[in-house]
């Protein structure tokens, strides 16, 4: 049996599922890519083997294991990417939400149906049809819940688009003693440097009061504002577009303490260690190009104070 629990973003990591990238399949045409950094890597030639993403997984779950973290990987679905396992679910508290995400990508909640089998079944909460989010979006700071949408008019046709409005109106409804925020988040069909894909790309909390941020990724200008109040100014590591597209705002907290993060953020490391926080350095620039992260290809089970 599997007890989920999660209340924020840095208590101690208990257990994880990880992606995959074995049998992944062919390389994406341009129409099949969900991403524009996939796109552009598509254009460019640069796209990832599947051994190099392998290596790279493989490097993450170790560095997870060393530090006492059970990781659970997903089922094979052969020809499938599932290297992204945090958009299929997430976890709020004690219950485990089975994300509606986009349709291209639903049979990927299929390669968990053993371990969705060890949750305790009314602790497993199927959103409504209307309401579409990815665990991408969705960000727990103990009592706030952070929801990343979109919800201008061309959400029908924007594929970096993954979270409606009616998400934040559902994680409302459903946790009525909990500060459920709706940021909107920048949205681009063509240009990555313009594009907030997931709320964890522009805005992620670390250590007990602190968190990394770009400013320019929120419609509202004022959400910036807000966030200041909220960890104070000196708490807040601030990204520039280069740090968005790179996603610097994706790494993954083992503890409050201690940080999993790409050896290339220099600046941002230097911060974290500045700031009490160690770095656990793992590679994961050939996973960057299919546009996600360290927090991208993690869902975790169980957090523990």
């Amino acid at each position: 049996m599997i007890q989920v629990a999660v209340h924020n973003e840095t208590n101690t990591l208990k257990c994880v599922l990880l992606g995959r990238a074995d049998h992944s399949g062919s390389n994406p045409t341009l129409e099949e890519a969900y991403d524009l950094k996939s796109r552009h890597h598509i254009e460019k030639g640069t796209y990832p083997r599947e051994e190099d993403l392998m290596g790279q997984l493989k490097g993450m779950q170790q560095a997870l294991e060393k530090q006492d973290v059970l990781v659970l990987r997903p089922d094979l679905i052969e020809g499938c990417n599932q290297i992204f396992a945090r958009d299929i679910g997430f976890v709020i508290d004690d219950f485990f939400f089975l994300s509606n995400i986009l349709p291209a990508r639903a049979h990927e909640l299929n390669a968990i149906n053993e371990i969705i089998g060890q949750i305790p079944s009314e602790k497993i909460i199927s959103c409504p049809s209307e309401v579409h989010v990815e665990g991408g979006d969705v960000i727990v700071y103990n009592d706030y819940v952070f929801v990343g949408y979109y919800d201008q008019e061309d959400y029908p046709e924007m594929i970096t688009a993954r979270t409606n409005r009616n998400a934040v109106s559902f994680l409302k409804e459903f946790f009525p003693n909990k500060k459920v925020l709706g940021l909107e988040l920048i949205k681009s069909k063509t240009d990555a440097f313009k594009n907030v894909l997931h709320l964890d790309c522009c805005f992620q909390p670390v250590g007990h009061d602190k968190a990394i941020v770009y400013p320019q990724g929120f419609v509202d200008k004022s959400i910036y504002d807000w966030l200041q109040k909220l960890f104070g100014q000196n708490n807040l590591f601030v990204l520039d577009e280069k740090g968005l597209y790179e996603m610097h705002a994706n790494v993954l907290s083992i503890r409050p303490d201690l940080v999993i993060s790409d050896p290339s953020f220099k600046d941002l490391n230097q911060w974290l260690i500045s700031n009490g926080i160690q770095v656990v350095p793992v590679d994961y620039h050939h996973v960057s190009k299919q546009g996600g992260l360290f927090r991208c290809t993690t869902l975790p089970l169980i957090r523990k104070p």
